[in-house]
């Protein structure tokens, strides 16, 4: 009977299982998607139990394609980071939907507490800035505006995680959270590898509603009573979705990065075995702890990029599905002079601008859908302009190749586009699912079924298709002066 690892990656839009065998080749997959809610401007929720259901989902339709005759050895978990989760400790239930991690409801909290001087301290702590984007601020607002939730916090009522948290328990009934998860709750101090009674006390929130922190590989908990997995199934893998995919992209060296184009574009390098404090306003994070030790990484994070595709298809119409936009953008020669900044929930790094908005420019008469469509996948393709450079300044290295995954990664025209800007080379592996697998291979080092992953990916996996930069610098030079005229206008929108 074939042994199998698992992996569950929960993202924002949709959850994922792959079952892999010992070839990390894919012999079962599922995906349901999730809805999303949104109460109020600014304002983004996701049902809980919508979520678990897609889970059960995923995993009935994985195993079916994966046939008879095999079992499942192991569990690897990622998610999608920040959401904030509290559910009854007695009935698992949640209090209140999940407030995700696009949500900026927070925004005005986040002033004061700049405004009051606490960022350089609490940067300091967690190597985060003071942004809506964190669970913190997120968890302190469910705390004020949920009836009574805060008193039955204080009496361990209540448990908090995110989504990677909530999974464990129903997996296991085990309230735990990886480490990698829990750096990004800016609750936690990376330094000293726990959670911070300074920082809960600044945001007002009762350590007793918080997980155990675990590391990302070991055997961490066993599955108990969940349809359609035996009892005993151990979890052994667990990471925020953007750490598991540079693990899955094999960037276990100092210098080595990767950027996932999702709904958002996420840049993360591995610095090694200490933090590096950014002086350009990127994250300072774990990227794992495993084996007894821990890597860190910076990290960089731009909120729209798929999701600008999403838009072009469902608000303005002009394409019909998301594929269709790389055919309409190469039917034109350039974008005419068009500009996308795509803040529909302000900037992220390395400018946070929670106030900035989204806006296009350089239109005339003759802008056209095909110049639209270029347009936004020069910005995806821009924003990463702006968190590399500062990614290179805060780590004193240059970056020798960029490698990518994601959903996005399949549009040839975008990773081109990707390289003539950056002017580095750009690496698209054939398995573009790299959060998953990450998930999968940090289960089975923590299950024992394979060495940490120091020597090259499995034949199957490896190759990859490479982008060289083609644009002469001088021309490089003068679209990305058009981009940092377009982004310095979108905080007088």
């Amino acid at each position: 009977m074939a042994s199998l690892v698992a992996a569950i990656d929960q993202g924002t839009t949709g959850t994922t299982v792959l079952l892999l065998d010992g070839d990390e080749v894919v012999v079962g997959r599922g995906y349901q998607e999730i809805a999303q809610s949104y109460p109020a401007p600014g304002c983004v929720e996701h049902d809980l139990e919508d979520i678990w259901r897609s889970v059960l989902s995923s995993l009935q339709q994985a195993r079916s394609m994966a046939g008879h005759g095999h079992h499942i050895a192991a569990i690897g978990i990622t998610n999608q980071r920040e959401t904030v989760v509290v559910w009854d400790r007695k009935t698992g239930k949640a209090v209140a939907p999940a407030i995700v991690w696009q949500d900026r409801r927070t925004t005005l909290a986040c002033e004061a507490l700049r405004l009051a001087g606490h960022e350089a301290r609490v940067a300091q702590l967690t190597g985060l800035l003071i942004d809506p984007y964190f669970s913190s601020t997120k968890l302190a607002w469910m705390l004020e505006h949920v009836p009574v939730l805060r008193a039955r916090a204080e009496n361990g009522e209540v448990a908090f995680g995110t989504i990677d948290s909530f999974l464990a328990w129903r997996l296991s009934g085990k309230h735990i959270t990886d480490a990698s998860n829990a750096a990004r709750t800016q609750l936690f101090d990376i330094h000293t590898g726990g959670w911070s009674d300074e920082l809960c006390a600044l945001f007002g929130v009762p350590k007793v509603m918080l997980p155990k922190v675990i590391p990302c590989a070991g055997v961490l908990a066993h599955t108990v009573s969940v349809e359609g997995l035996d009892d005993g199934i151990v979890i052994a893998g667990m990471a925020g979705d953007q750490q598991a995919a540079l693990f899955g992209q094999g960037c276990i060296n100092a210098g080595d990065a990767k950027c996932t184009f999702g709904t958002g574009s996420f840049l993360l390098m591995n610095v090694g075995g200490a933090p590096v404090v950014s002086r350009n306003r990127l994250l300072t994070t774990v990227a794992w702890t495993a084996q007894g030790r821990t890597s860190y990484a910076l990290e960089g994070g731009a909120f729209v990029c798929g999701a600008l595709v999403q838009w072009l298809r469902d608000g303005l119409g002009i394409i019909q599905t998301a594929a269709d936009v790389e055919p309409l953008a190469l039917s034109v020669r350039d974008s005419g002079g068009v500009t996308i900044v795509p803040a529909f929930t302000g900037l992220g790094a390395p400018h946070w601008l929670p106030e900035a908005r989204g806006l296009i420019c350089g239109l005339t008469r003759g802008t056209g859908r095909a110049h639209l469509a270029l347009a936004a996948l020069e910005a995806m393709a821009f924003q990463n302009v702006d968190i590399v450079r500062a990614m290179e300044a805060d780590a004193g290295r240059t970056l020798n190749v960029l490698r990518v995954d994601g959903g996005a990664a399949a549009n040839n025209l975008l990773l081109q586009l990707q390289a003539d800007f950056l002017g580095t080379p750009i690496e698209r592996p054939v398995v573009l699912e790299t959060t998953a697998l990450g998930a999968a291979r940090m289960a089975a080092v923590g299950a024992g079924l394979r060495a940490w992953p120091g020597l090259p990916n499995n034949h199957k996996t490896s190759p990859y298709t490479r982008f060289e930069p083609r644009l002469p610098e001088p021309e490089r030079n003068a679209a990305y002066d058009r981009w940092k005229n377009a982004v310095n206008r979108t905080a007088s929108v």
